[in-house]
């Protein structure tokens, strides 16, 4: 046993990113300080559990704690697993991330308690925890602090009513206010209610840029921990009214007023009308259009943001289809109703993923339920871009890169000035236009699916069912890898099909984390993993990690955004995982791999690492030697080795299994009793006919059917389309028509007074040019006085000459 252990050991040291930290001499079977290192004679890296070579200490130091994720805002408690102390007395300090530390506490169980912290950041933050008066951290964990409106409603309290929150002082907004929260949550008998500010101070864009949360006062202090509160609001202090950002935290009375970083409940940050003086109570107008002023003076001396930032996509499908740029915008959500407070016409908005590289904003783009874009320009539910991205932007923690924070301060905070508590809206929409799509280009879709089928950038298509793990895609422009794994599929009778489906899909880009998606063993439910480690949503659908994002929904489909705006979706369809690759136009000539050569030219997508060339008209046999020359070499590869069985298959065996003897295309025809129901099934799609046929499954080329018309939707949703442009108003006049796409026709009218010099109509060409320029409004009789008075005076003429007519009627009768 021992010698079959050993040439595992170094292979698995050989294939390890690096060693971590060593421990003192002789302490080689402890996994103190050694927290993800597979060195010595035991292993702390995560792989140990399914390999059965972890240290026995293992889960001493390498903690897992439950729940594992809360609000950046802090005060979430959280125990952790598998640790207990025997004296009560014993003392516990967690550290995040080497600066900031709370106190932890044990249960009367003996269990370990960390209280997470209030931080400026997403993502997934270390912490150590010291204990038993010791003098050094030795165990290790990690945290994940999430965007605070992306937390369950029930970790936060709840102001009812928010919008009279937002409103108070402003006409006909007076009353009381109402908080709730979840009593349960703070075990407790009384509480304090306190409020906090938020503000950023220094000169922007300058290293001396702080962001600040401050305790301000309290609501009410020592009250029942009933999960209600209700109070009439007073004006605050002078000195607390230069804040108008704010949220409430709810802290347990045994702690001091203001105590950093204890158990506590957060509200939403939020605009503290209620909190104001009353100069604002007074003449709430008056006070806001002056803020707004304040505000666009303040606007016009900062840097403009705009020229950075992505252009929008044309249209609402272009928008869903491109989810390596673009991502659901919480705040208006088709799929969840579309409650879109700050855009009412809109249906969807979206925003994109990545923040701006220099000044680190972010765009934003809305659209009606036609699909078409909203520009500011037209409406007050136009798309507005942001100063700073509601998302925040690594590495956090400054202005204005704070999640969520720094985009109220800049973007949502100067909208309730000028829009909601002022009528001054056209100042703010004149600061944040809306991107209007003109150079908006689709990314290039790629996709693999079913026994595999390949559809690559350019459109060749083919079919691989090799066995093993292969290069999808590399990009050296960003050191873009993306790797998949094949294998057979066993039958209900437990033998194995000759054709292949992809099992697992890895991705990483330059020093980025890596992130594993496969089919769990023997399941057929996704797993995800995380730089080798198995992930969790049970709290979190959606993670910031190094250099990506991560987002999880619920019909079990991951989607991967990276820095570069390339996105992986990966989902299961059938049997077999099913791929789709964005990349965006900046690829162009950068890949090489399965998913081709990206440069609008299928005829070289099947080009092997020599650099042949293999013809489009190429055989499957000859096409399998194209794969086969992908496969993934054991120095680059990204997968997880975590069992006996992975382990002595692809990293001990070859990468393609040379042995298995695959299905090709033109040598299958299914069995004589499906033909007629795959026939019916499959129709003219050929990739459906091969997978019935390779593995006598209808619900498999079912599967595979599906997953090609997804591609083929997407496609469609992805082609280019051709925007003219915004088209002004004439001035004294007014126009019918906000759609800018090629067909769109807008019509101008002039005011009365005034007469229309040009055409009436402009149509948006093919060519991305208006057929006619905006018309002019020049003072003097418009068209329409001109027709009432021709009209006028021929209703004369004729009650004159039908009088006429009637009196000489009159006369001959008599």
């Amino acid at each position: 046993m021992k010698l079959s252990l050993l040439p595992c050991a170094l292979l698995l040291l050989a294939t390890a990113p690096g060693p971590g930290p060593w421990p003192a001499a002789g302490a080689q079977n402890s996994c103190l300080q050694r927290c993800g290192d597979r060195g010595g004679q035991c292993s702390c890296h995560p792989t140990c559990f399914g390999l059965g070579t972890c240290c026995s200490d293992v889960r001493d130091f390498c903690l897992e704690i439950a729940p594992y994720s809360g609000s950046m805002m802090g005060g979430k408690d959280f125990v952790v697993q598998h640790l207990k102390l025997s004296d009560p007395t014993a003392s516990v300090i967690c550290r995040f991330k080497e600066i900031v530390e709370t106190i932890g506490h044990l249960d009367s169980y003996g269990r370990v308690h960390c209280v997470s912290p209030l931080l400026y950041e997403t993502g997934r933050i270390p912490f150590t925890v010291f204990m038993d008066n010791a003098f050094t951290f030795p165990r290790s964990g990690t945290w994940l602090a999430v965007h605070p409106s992306k937390v369950s409603e029930m970790e936060k309290s709840q102001l009812v009513n928010e919008t009279h929150w937002q409103y108070y002082g402003t006409t006909d907004t007076r009353g009381n206010l109402s908080l709730t929260w979840n009593a349960t949550v703070l075990p407790t008998r009384f509480v304090t209610i306190e409020l906090w500010g938020y503000e950023e101070t220094g000169k922007p864009y300058s290293a001396a840029w702080t962001a600040k949360w401050s305790y301000l006062y309290p609501l009410a202090t020592n009250i029942s921990n009933s999960g209600f509160f209700t109070f009439i609001p007073k004006p605050a202090l002078e000195k607390y009214q230069k804040w108008d950002v704010g949220a409430l935290r709810i802290i347990s009375s045994d702690h001091r007023p203001g105590e950093m970083n204890v158990h506590a409940l957060w509200s939403n940050e939020h605009a503290l009308a209620w909190h104001l003086g009353n100069d604002f109570r007074a003449d709430p107008v008056a006070w806001a259009r002056t803020q707004c002023l304040n505000w666009e003076m303040l606007e016009d001396q900062l840097p403009n943001f705009l020229e950075e930032l992505p252009d929008c996509p044309c249209t609402l499908d272009q928008a869903r289809a491109d989810s390596g740029r673009f991502h659901t915008d919480y705040g208006c959500d088709i799929d969840h109703g579309s409650v879109c407070t700050y855009h009412p016409e809109a249906v969807h908005c979206v925003r994109s993923v990545q923040a701006s590289p220099r000044y680190a904003s972010g765009q934003q783009c809305c659209y009606t339920k036609e699909g078409t874009q909203i520009l500011t320009a037209d409406s007050t539910s136009g798309s507005t871009p942001d100063r700073g991205h509601d998302w925040g932007a690594p590495p956090f923690r400054a202005p204005p890169r704070v999640p969520g924070l720094s985009h109220w301060l800049y973007d949502v905070i100067s909208f309730y000035y000028c829009c909601l508590w002022a009528p001054e809206c056209s100042r703010y929409m004149h600061r944040r236009p809306s991107s209007d799509c003109r150079s908006y280009r689709p990314p290039r879709l790629a996709s693999a699916f079913g026994d595999p089928h390949f559809v690559t950038f350019d459109g060749a298509n083919f079919t691989f069912n090799g066995h093993g793990e292969y290069v999808l895609l590399e990009a050296m422009l960003t050191n873009l890898s993306v790797q998949a794994r094949a294998q057979p599929r066993t039958r209900p009778d437990g033998t194995q099909d000759r054709g292949t489906g992809l099992t697992a899909v890895a991705v990483q880009e330059g020093n980025s984390d890596i992130v594993e998606v496969r089919l769990a063993g023997g399941t057929g439910t996704q797993q995800v993993l995380l730089n080798q480690e198995v992930l969790s949503f049970a709290e979190q659908k959606w993670m910031d990690l190094k250099g990506m994002f991560l987002s999880v929904s619920a019909k079990d489909s991951v989607t991967i955004m990276l820095s570069s705006g390339a996105g992986l979706e990966v989902s299961v369809l059938g049997p077999f995982l099913s791929l789709n690759v964005l990349l965006p136009e900046k690829f162009l000539t950068h890949t090489q791999g399965l998913l081709g050569t990206l440069n609008d030219n299928a005829a070289d997508d099947f080009t092997l690492r020599n650099g042949q060339v293999l013809p489009p008209t190429a055989s499957s046999r000859e096409l399998y030697r194209f794969g086969a020359d992908w496969a993934v070499k054991n120095a680059s590869s990204l997968f997880t080795y975590d069992s006996r069985l992975l382990v002595n298959k692809f990293l001990y065996g070859p990468k393609h299994d040379p042995t298995f003897q695959p299905l090709f295309p033109e040598e299958t025809t299914p069995s004589p009793s499906l033909e007629t129901e795959a026939a019916k099934l499959c129709g003219d799609n050929h990739f459906c006919s091969f997978d019935v046929a390779a593995t006598g499954s209808l619900s498999v080329g079912n599967a595979t059917r599906v997953a090609h018309q997804l591609h083929q939707h997407r496609m469609q949703n992805l082609q280019p389309v051709v925007s003219c442009g915004w088209l002004a108003p004439p001035l004294n006049g007014s126009k019918d028509g906000t759609k800018y796409l090629m067909g769109s026709m807008v019509y101008f009218h002039c005011k009365n007074g005034y007469s229309l010099a040009g055409a009436e109509v402009s149509t948006c060409l093919a060519d991305g040019t208006w057929s006619s320029p905006p018309p002019t409004c020049q003072p003097g009789r418009s068209h329409a006085v001109l027709l009432g008075i021709i009209f006028g005076g021929l209703a004369v003429v004729a009650v004159v000459v039908l009088l006429y007519m009637l009196l000489r009627r009159r006369k001959c009768n008599m």
